[in-house]
C-alpha cells in the first residue's frame, strides 16, 4: 500500500469538453429547458411582494384611508401558492434530468472502461479508477442540476426585483446595482483559485477508495504479517492531506459570503440615507421607499449566500472537464478490421518480435519463432524473462512495439479483436472468477452453451464429482472472486470456462504453479484434456509438466537462448534447459 504523487491539474479546453457532454444532455433537452424555463417566473414573483407594498403602504398607512386594498394580501397569497407549485414541478425535473444524465454517463464512462488496455490498469489503481469512472459523474451532474435551478431562478428574481428597484426609484437603482455589480465581481476569479486544490482533492479521495480496496483484497496479507498499524498509518496520511485541502478549500472561497454581507449592508445604508433625503424633498413617496427597500434587501439575501452556490457549481464545472477527459480517451488496443478468424490452420509466426512496458526497459528482444497448428510449445526460463509476456501478446493485451505476430499469415493487428480473442482460451496462475454461481462462471466461456455442453467441460475439468455433491449444484454460489473454492477446485473452473468456450489456441501460463502436488495432479490431468487437438502454449516453472511438449522454448532476458523438444534440450552440454532441469531434478540424479 503506496501513496502515488498528485499529478498537476491538467489544462482546461471548454469548448471541446462541452461539446463531448452535449451528446448526454441532447435527449433531456427538452424537460432540461422545461426546468429552466420554470425557474423564470418562480423568480420573478418574488417582485410580487415588494411591488405590491407601494400601493398598500401610500394607500393605507400614509394616507390612511378607508379604501384599503383587500385583494393585495389575497393576491400576495395566490402568488405565493402558485410559485411553490412550480418549484416543485422544477425541482421534480431538474432530479429527474440529473439522475438521467448521471446514469447515463456513468454507462458511457463504464462501457469506456471495459474496452481499456489491460496497460491502463498497469498505470492506473483501483482507487483512481472508481473516483473519476463513478464518483466524477454523481458529482458533475447532481451538483450542476440542482444549482444551475438556483442561479436561474435567482438570476430572473434579480431582474424582476430590479424592475421593481427602477420603478420606485432610478437614482436609489444605480446605487444599489453599482455595489451589486462591485459584490459580484471578485467570483470570477473563484475558478482559477480552486482548481489546482480540487484536482489535488480527486487524487487524494482515489487514494483512499484504493485504501478500502487493498485492505479487502489483501486481508489475510495484512493480517499474517501484522500490517495493520502501517496501512493505518497510510490511512491517516492520506485523510489528513484531504482534511488540508478542504481547509485549504475553505480558505480560499470562504471570504466570499463575509465579504458580500459587508458590501450588502454598505448598499442598505447607501440607499437609506440617500432615500431619506429624497422622501423629505419629495421626489418619492414612502410607499416608493418600503416597496424599494423591501426589493433590495430580496435582491441582496440570495446574493449574500451566492458565493457557497458558485462554489459548487465550479466544482461540477471541473468534474465535467474531468469526465471528458475520461471521454476523449482512446484506448490503445483497437481493432477496425473487418477480417475474422476461423480457428487455425497452420501456424503462427513471431517474427522479429520486440516488446517494452516502458521505453528503454525491453522486455522481449526480437523474438523469432514458429508454432505449427496443433502442437504444443512450453515457455521456460528464468523469472522475469518475458514467457508470460510473450504469450499476452497473442490476444493482443498488449500490442508489439516492433515485428509482427501472424496467425496463418495474417498479422493479428489486421484480425477484428473480438474475432482473435473468441480464438483464444487463457487459463492463468491466478484466475479471476466472478461472484455468482458456478454455471455464471462457465457460461463466461460460451453464454448459450447447452446443459451437455457445460456437463462435459464439468467432467474434462474433474469438477462434476464437486459439483454434484453440492446441494445447489451449478447454482452454487462461488463468493466474491471465488472465495469460497479451494485453490484447485478454483483452476478447474477455469479450465471448464475454457473447454466451453471451445477455442482452437490455449494458453497455459502457470496455470499449476500455486497449488499442492494432490490438487496438481487433478488440475494436470484437467489441463491435458484441455489441450487434446489444440494449439497450445504452455509456461510452467516445473518441467515436469511440460517435458511432453511439442517443442520447449528457453527465454531469458528476452531472449530465445535455446529450443527444441525435451530430449534434444537435455543432449546438450551445459545448456540453459540442463541447468534448469538439474536444479529442480538433482535429487534424483
Amino acid at each position: 500500500m503506496g501513496r502515488k504523487k498528485p499529478a498537476e491539474a491538467p489544462k482546461l479546453k471548454f469548448i471541446e469538453h462541452y461539446r463531448i457532454m452535449w451528446p448526454f444532455i441532447r435527449p433531456y433537452l427538452f424537460r432540461a429547458v422545461l426546468a429552466v424555463l420554470l425557474c423564470i417566473p418562480i423568480g420573478a414573483l418574488d417582485a410580487v411582494v415588494a411591488l405590491a407594498l407601494k400601493p398598500y403602504m401610500d394607500i393605507v398607512l400614509v394616507d390612511k384611508s378607508d379604501k384599503s386594498p383587500a385583494y393585495i394580501p389575497l393576491l400576495i397569497v395566490a402568488f405565493t401558492v402558485v410559485q411553490g407549485a412550480l418549484n416543485y414541478a422544477a425541482t421534480y425535473l431538474n432530479a429527474w434530468v440529473g439522475s438521467k444524465i448521471t446514469m447515463d454517463l456513468k454507462k458511457a464512462l463504464f462501457r469506456k472502461l471495459l474496452y481499456m488496455e489491460p496497460a491502463y490498469y498497469d498505470k492506473n489503481d483501483s482507487g483512481y479508477v472508481i473516483q473519476r469512472f463513478s464518483n466524477d459523474a454523481d458529482e458533475a451532474c447532481n451538483g450542476l442540476i440542482e444549482n444551475v435551478r438556483l442561479f436561474t431562478a435567482r438570476i430572473f428574481s434579480s431582474l424582476s426585483l430590479i424592475g421593481v428597484l427602477i420603478y420606485n426609484s432610478w437614482q436609489l437603482s444605480i446605487i444599489a446595482i453599482v455595489i451589486l455589480a462591485g459584490a459580484l465581481l471578485p467570483l470570477a476569479q473563484v475558478r482559477r483559485m480552486i482548481k489546482d486544490v480540487i484536482y489535488k482533492t480527486v487524487q487524494e479521495k482515489s487514494t483512499i477508495l484504493n485504501n478500502y480496496n487493498e485492505t479487502c483484497a489483501g486481508n489475510k496479507t495484512i493480517a499474517s504479517y501484522n500490517l495493520q498499524e502501517r496501512c493505518f498509518k497510510l490511512f491517516d496520511q492520506t485523510i489528513t492531506t484531504l482534511f488540508k485541502l478542504s481547509i485549504k478549500m475553505i480558505q480560499k472561497t470562504a471570504w466570499m459570503t463575509p465579504m458580500l454581507h459587508v458590501v450588502v449592508s454598505i448598499g442598505v445604508g447607501a440607499v437609506i440615507g440617500f432615500g431619506s433625503y429624497l422622501i423629505v424633498n419629495g421626489t418619492i413617496t414612502s410607499g416608493n421607499f418600503v416597496s424599494f427597500i423591501t426589493a433590495l434587501i430580496m435582491l441582496y439575501n440570495p446574493i449574500k449566500n451566492i458565493g457557497k452556490n458558485f462554489s459548487a457549481v465550479q466544482v461540477s464545472f471541473l468534474a465535467i472537464e474531468r469526465i471528458a477527459d475520461i471521454l476523449n480517451l482512446k484506448p490503445a488496443i483497437v481493432s477496425d478490421a473487418r477480417t475474422g478468424l476461423r480457428g487455425i490452420k497452420k501456424d503462427i509466426v513471431f517474427d522479429n518480435v520486440c516488446f517494452a512496458y516502458h521505453q528503454d526497459a525491453p522486455v522481449l528482444k526480437n523474438i523469432s519463432l514458429t508454432v505449427k497448428a496443433g502442437t504444443t510449445t512450453a515457455l521456460v526460463g528464468n523469472s522475469g524473462g518475458g514467457k508470460s509476456t510473450l504469450v499476452n501478446l497473442i490476444p493482443r493485451f498488449y500490442d508489439v512495439c516492433s515485428g509482427s505476430i501472424k496467425i496463418d499469415g495474417k498479422d493479428i493487428r489486421d484480425i477484428n479483436l473480438a474475432s482473435l480473442r473468441d480464438n483464444i482460451a487463457v487459463v492463468f496462475q491466478d484466475n479471476f472468477l466472478f461472484s455468482g454461481t458456478v454455471r455464471d462462471n462457465i457460461l463466461i466461456g460460451k453464454p448459450d452453451a447447452t446443459e451437455e455442453e457445460i456437463n462435459r467441460a464439468l467432467e474434462m475439468a474433474y469438477l462434476k464429482e464437486f459439483v454434484d455433491e453440492q446441494e445447489d449444484g451449478l447454482e452454487t454460489d462461488i463468493g466474491e472472486r471465488g472465495t469460497l473454492l479451494s485453490g484447485g477446485q478454483r483452476q478447474r473452473l477455469a479450465i471448464a470456462r475454457a473447454f466451453v468456450k471451445n477455442a482452437p489456441i490455449v494458453i497455459l501460463d502457470e496455470a499449476t504453479s500455486a497449488l499442492d502436488n494432490k490438487a496438481e495432479a487433478v488440475v494436470q490431468k484437467a489441463i491435458d484434456n484441455l489441450m487434446k487437438d489444440r494449439t497450445v502454449f504452455v509456461i510452467a516453472h516445473r518441467l515436469s509438466t511440460v517435458q511432453n511438449a511439442d517443442e520447449i522454448i528457453v527465454i531469458n532476458d528476452g531472449e530465445i537462448v535455446e529450443h527444441g523438444t525435451h530430449e534434444q534440450l537435455l543432449s546438450i552440454s551445459n545448456g540453459a534447459y540442463r541447468s534448469l532441469y538439474n536444479a529442480q531434478f538433482k535429487n534424483k540424479a
